[in-house]
């Protein structure tokens, strides 16, 4: 087969299409696709969005929609040539072009024209319709982009009055319409206008009655239909500020679920929300009401014309003054027509409905104050350190209604000083902090640090030169080592994989299409994939030396005792770190040497693939390795095909049914009298409060029966899960002789020989000389059940674990895998206080000339809190640092204090020349 190197007729016609449309609009187009010359600015309508960012993408639409007409006509055309002249013509031969033809030949000949023009057409709505998506998308893509940097340059006052839930519900699921309208805003007004036109001059060609006919009802319907419909897209929009609402409410009660729980709030809320939902309800049942009025009145009128074309055409057909060639053409286009006219109707409603989201998204962004585009994303060729003095001017902040936060401030001190706020809670000291850090701008005064105002400086500067910790932090979801290198991340510093001459060509293809379709869209062009780190600002050379400077960091805030345990809690790829895995192995050889002449050798029973472990259950010792995904979970385990098969054809089942029915009869014997709350239940139980009438009823059926093999399927699988969690050493029931326990260690076996192909990849088995990847570090090096013992003991044996660890080299390691450690949404798997300790760590790791931290360890237990201040303050030791204190005590080995009371400063010194007994230091400590 010959390889295609030429392109077809169609993609010509395409490229050519597309050079008349930049010929069209050279010189004159308002703003290319791609370019952004004015980002900050959104337009009030969405047509003079639409021009502005797809001018040239939309006329080439309108020229290939332009050009697809001739070929519509064609085609409609074509049945009335073959019923007339192919099947029904008498004189032949025909003449076509230059050649004449037979009938046959001719026929085919015009049949194969018509097929010709069904693809042309085809393709021709094919390929608009996806060009019209494409550009739709990068619209749409441009403009959430647009919002959400918006979102990031809004003032910090913003957010006090403009809840988040409404942010994401706006550029989310309200902008969705968005996209599939701006591919049509133009395009389909015309194609659908066009090809009504088309059909209606066809029809008028062939007889001017029927012509008539087909549009006599047009008028009415464009005159009733847009009306009835403008009720529908003020309830729409009624609908949407609804929604709104709705969405900040349930944010508001997520974010207070605790609070509602605590203080039985929630039959109000479920109240509340239930008349939002109710009025919701009424709003789309009216919108249901009219909108289905709307199509069965526009049904009714599209049907009336069929009827004139019926009465009409079959009398001009049987007074010989319509050929029925013309009447069948006349009657295949009517059954096209009603499309187009469908399509426009609804076009007109999609783009009034568009048209009002757009305008009510811009009204919510367009936010006074918000900062210059150029300053959040210039960077000057060159940072330089920040030097001088840091001199506050009469600084003063305002709340969104006007009334006074911080009143007038002036006080200046070197850079490299270390002050300490002070100050009662609503002394103005946090916001005062927020202000010299540029998290908020001062209503009236300036800011300086070596006479630049730091609120003009860009954000490339201050973002790098200063750092800031609040009181509370949110984290990103990701792991502890990314949310320390936030402040090590601002530019792309190398290029991407796909850019490098060891990449491959499609790799270097894909990251030419991304580029080129974030231009297309408007979207900042740095590749994700590049590295990001700046090891200078760091203070290292590579990657080696942002280790060890990490470690550094994590001992300074406190934090390396809380990542090395993340660490243990953590899991390694074998095929990554090969290495790493062998060295596990052999941490798991000395803890076993190290067990066998101490105390703590009764605390765990290691795994043995030819021994029951009496401390594991009897689900574990049965798979013997660490379930992969939800297969073999334990919930999942009774019901588990090949488990059940197993069970069955070893006669296991019946033992272990056995054994569920008499745990059943002691559970409910046990606990059948006791309140649902019990302790014992938690402690003891094999099911919950809620569960035990269940088994009960069970007990019931099977008292009934001819044994545990004859229950019903929910029952066997019942008493099936409650066998699988016996513990012998911790549950002494004495139903797991050691007859059994060798039955499960030979069943086990046969489970594990027998496993299907399919299911391999769904446990990994128990291996003394092989890594688990599936199972934890600590897991893997412990290599057994820890026994339930004294909480000491447990305390002992992860310290021995600990320095089996460190003995082997593998503490690096171990707080590596740490970092690697997945923080939760928010940072929600870290304690508070763990929260803050890595806000801390990354504002140090970044190395700031001033940092500010905004009572950043108010949540730390007391010796945290020294050791963490002692720390920070020793490593900036020559660089600035203002720590709004909690407490004032704290000021005590500051350069200087501030005293912040009613929004002013009220006095300032040394912590000695302050802590008089009549001074205000004084009494904040006496108040602690």
């Amino acid at each position: 087969m010959k390889k295609r190197t030429e392109p077809g007729f169609l993609d010509k016609a395409a490229a050519a299409i597309r050079r008349s449309a930049r010929l069209l609009t050279r010189g004159w187009l308002p703003s290319g696709n791609g370019g952004d010359d004015g980002a900050d600015r959104l337009e009030p309508t969405i047509y003079r969005f639409v021009l502005r960012h797809s001018f040239r993408d939309q006329v080439f639409l309108v020229i290939l929609t332009l050009v697809s007409f001739p070929f519509l006509y064609y085609s409609l055309d074509l049945p009335k040539t073959i019923v007339n002249r192919a099947i029904g013509g008498k004189h032949f031969p025909q003449k076509l072009l230059w050649w004449e033809f037979d009938q046959l030949p001719y026929l085919a000949i015009m049949c194969g024209i018509f097929l010709a023009m069904v693809v042309i057409n085809g393709w021709f709505k094919y390929y608009i319709n996806v060009k019209k998506g494409q550009t739709g998308e990068r619209m749409l893509r441009r403009l959430r982009y647009e919002l959400y940097w918006r979102i990031l340059r809004f003032p910090a006052q913003h957010f006090s009055r403009t809840s988040t839930g409404e942010l994401i519900a706006m550029v989310t699921a309200e902008l969705e319409p968005v996209g599939g309208f701006i591919g049509d805003a133009f395009a389909l007004p015309v194609f659908q206008g066009g090809t009504l036109l088309t059909i209606l001059v066809f029809m008028f060609v062939q007889d001017p009655v029927l012509g008539g006919a087909a549009v006599a009802l047009y008028p009415i319907q464009g005159y009733i239909i847009p009306k009835l419909q403008r009720k529908v897209r003020a309830l729409g929009r009624e609908r949407v500020r609804k929604m709104r609402k709705l969405s900040d409410r349930i944010g508001e009660s997520i974010a207070a679920r605790v609070d509602i729980h605590v203080n039985d709030h929630a039959p109000y809320q479920l109240a509340d929300v239930s008349a939002r939902l109710g009025t919701i309800y009424d709003i789309r049942f009216e919108i249901y009401n009219r909108k289905f009025f709307v199509k069965f009145l526009n049904n009714f009128i599209g049907q009336l014309t069929p009827f004139f074309f019926y009465a009409i055409g079959g009398y001009l057909v049987i007074a010989g003054d319509l050929s029925f060639g013309a009447l069948v053409a006349v009657l295949a286009a009517y059954k096209d027509l009603s499309s187009p006219w469908k399509e426009l109707l609804d076009f007109y409603q999609q783009q009034q409905d568009v048209a009002i989201k757009y305008e009510q998204v811009v009204e919510q962004f367009q936010v006074p104050a918000m900062l210059d585009p150029k300053m959040q994303l210039d960077e000057p060729e060159r940072i330089e350190p920040l030097s001088g003095e840091i001199v506050a001017a009469n600084v003063t902040l305002t709340d969104i209604d006007g009334a006074p936060l911080v009143q007038g401030v002036s006080f200046s001190a070197p850079l490299g000083e270390h002050l300490a706020l002070v100050g009662p809670s609503n002394s103005g000291k946090d916001e005062l902090a927020t202000m010299l850090a540029r998290v908020v701008v001062p209503t009236a005064g300036r800011i300086t640090i070596g006479g630049q105002d730091i609120n003009t400086l860009p954000v490339a500067v201050t973002g790098r030169r200063i750092g800031y910790v609040g009181p509370v932090t949110t984290l990103f979801a990701e792991s502890v080592r990314d949310n320390l290198l936030i402040g090590l991340r601002h530019r792309p510093l190398s290029d991407s994989l796909a850019d490098r001459g060891d990449a491959s060509d499609a790799e270097r293809r894909a990251r030419k299409h991304a580029l080129v379709e974030a231009h297309e869209a408007g979207n900042i062009d740095y590749d994700i994939a590049a590295d990001w780190i700046d090891y200078a600002q760091a203070g290292v050379d590579d990657e080696a030396g942002l280790r060890q400077r990490i470690r550094e960091v994590l001992t300074l805030v406190e934090l390396e005792a809380d990542v090395h345990a993340m660490g243990l809690r953590g899991r390694l790829d074998p095929a990554r770190q090969p290495d790493a895995a062998e060295r596990l192995i052999e941490a798991r050889r000395e803890l076993d040497a190290r067990l066998a002449g101490s105390d703590l050798a009764r605390c765990v029973e290691r795994f043995d693939p030819q021994r029951y472990n009496r401390h594991a259950t009897i689900a574990e010792n049965l798979l013997f390795g660490t379930p992969v995904g939800r297969t073999f979970a334990d919930e999942h385990l009774p019901r588990q095909s090949y488990v059940r098969r197993v069970l069955d054809e070893t006669g296991l089942a019946g033992d272990l049914l056995r054994v569920g029915s008499e745990i059943a009869g002691t559970m409910v014997e046990l606990f059948g009298d006791l309140r649902a709350d019990h302790e014992f239940f938690e402690q003891f139980s094999f099911v919950s409060a809620e569960d035990l009438p269940a088994v009960e009823a069970i007990l019931g059926r099977l008292e009934k029966s001819e044994g545990p093999a004859s229950l019903p399927k929910d029952d066997r699988e019942m008493l099936l899960s409650l066998a699988f969690k016996i513990v012998v050493a911790r549950h002494r029931l004495d139903l797991i002789d050691d007859a059994l326990q060798e039955r499960i260690v030979e069943v086990r076996h046969r489970f594990a020989e027998g496993l299907p192909e399919d299911l391999r990849d769904a446990i990994e088995f128990f291996d003394p000389d092989e890594y688990n990847s599936s199972a934890t570090l600590e897991e893997n090096v412990l290599f057994g059940k820890v026994a339930a013992t004294e909480s000491a003991d447990r305390e002992h044996l992860r310290e021995l674990i600990a320095e089996v660890l460190d003995s082997l080299g593998l503490h690096d390691l171990v707080i590596e895998t740490g970092l690697g450690y997945h923080v939760g949404t928010g940072g929600s798997r870290l304690s508070p206080a763990q929260r803050q300790k890595v806000a801390i760590g990354r504002a140090v790791l970044k190395r700031p000339d001033l940092l500010v931290l905004n009572e950043a360890t108010a949540v730390l237990d007391g010796p945290s809190q020294s050791a963490v201040l002692d720390g920070v303050r020793r490593e900036f030791e020559g660089r600035g640092i203002i720590w709004s204190l909690h407490r004032a005590g704290l000021a005590r080995n500051f350069d200087r204090v501030l005293v912040m009371s009613g929004g002013m400063l009220a006095e300032q010194g040394t912590f000695d020349e302050l802590e008089a007994p009549e001074g205000t230091i004084a009494q904040l400590m006496a108040a602690e």
